[in-house]
C-alpha cells in the first residue's frame, strides 16, 4: 500500500458537486449516499413495526 501523507485531491469539491448534493440533500430530505438512503429505508421500516412514538 502507498501511503499519503495528508494531501489529497478530489475533483467533485473542486467543481463543487459535492456541496451541491448537500444542499438538494438537505433541501428534499432524501439523502443522496448510499449509506444515508439505508439508514433512512431502515428507520421507516422500524418505525412501521414498532411504530412511530414521535408522532402522536
Amino acid at each position: 500500500m502507498s501511503q499519503k501523507y495528508g494531501i489529497s485531491f478530489s475533483w467533485k469539491r473542486l467543481l463543487g458537486i459535492s456541496g451541491l448534493k448537500g444542499k438538494i440533500s438537505k433541501k428534499t430530505g432524501i439523502p443522496l449516499t448510499k449509506s444515508g438512503m439505508e439508514k433512512k429505508i431502515g428507520k421507516a421500516i422500524i418505525d412501521i413495526l414498532l411504530g412511530d412514538s414521535k408522532k402522536k
